[in-house]
């Protein structure tokens, strides 16, 4: 039988652990942490292109600290899928784990490299909206999504990307954005190519930059 004293004290015990369990889930998100995206083109020869984006992406790794996020994903035909995840990594506060996270990390991107296989098509579009979708849901401080590629979009028949981003907080940084043959012929379409992406980036809210010279370390900092 529950009498008044009883139940107040009941309720006495309780609303301390929901208050905790409330604060938890408010203070989910990590304003320090840092969240980096890295977008591997793997389409036609592009993915020549690949083993010096491991170096990149070692290096990287050697840079982020606990609580960050990390996760590389490839475009091709179709990007706006987490199946095109090759690796992803939340690096635990303890540094013994936090170092086995990042050699598995890396483990993983070497086997990629060695087995990736040319893409038909490229859809930068649909990696940049996944690469959006997933920092956002990591709730961290910093949110950055880097794309190693040409920036030639190629998009399968029947594929749509007429949409707008929503960039607000991101810092886009397109890297290694190679000249193709035509653009030799023609240096405009290269031109042309760099501004329809810095528009698109600039026009949802985010920071653009293009660094082309990634022997240059301090260019990458986070």
């Amino acid at each position: 039988m529950n009498t008044p004293l009883k139940t107040l004290l009941i309720s006495s015990l309780l609303l301390p652990l929901l208050f905790a369990a409330g604060c938890g889930e408010g203070n989910s998100a990590n304003p320090n942490a840092r969240g980096i995206y890295l977008l591997l083109d793997t389409s036609g020869t592009y993915t020549k292109e690949l083993t010096k984006a491991q170096q990149l992406i070692n290096y990287m790794l050697a840079m982020l600290e606990p609580g960050d996020t990390f996760a590389v994903a490839r475009i091709d035909s179709g990007s706006f899928s987490e199946k095109d995840i090759v690796a992803k990594v939340v690096l635990d506060t303890r540094p013994s784990m936090a170092n086995k996270q990042k050699r598995d990390f890396a483990t993983s991107i070497d086997n990629f490299v060695r087995s990736v296989k040319s893409s038909a098509f490229t859809d930068i579009s649909g990696g940049l909206l996944q690469g959006v979708e997933y920092l956002n849901e990591a709730k961290v401080g910093t949110k950055t999504i880097m794309i190693y590629s040409d920036l030639k979009e190629d998009l399968p028949k029947g594929f749509v990307r007429e949409f707008d981003l929503v960039l607000d907080g991101f810092t886009v940084k397109a890297l290694n954005v190679t000249k193709l043959r035509a653009d030799n012929q023609n240096p405009q379409e290269y031109l042309d190519r760099l501004t329809f992406w810095s528009d698109k980036i600039v026009e949802g809210g985010g920071n653009w930059q293009v660094i082309n010279d990634l022997d240059k370390p301090e260019a990458l900092t986070l």
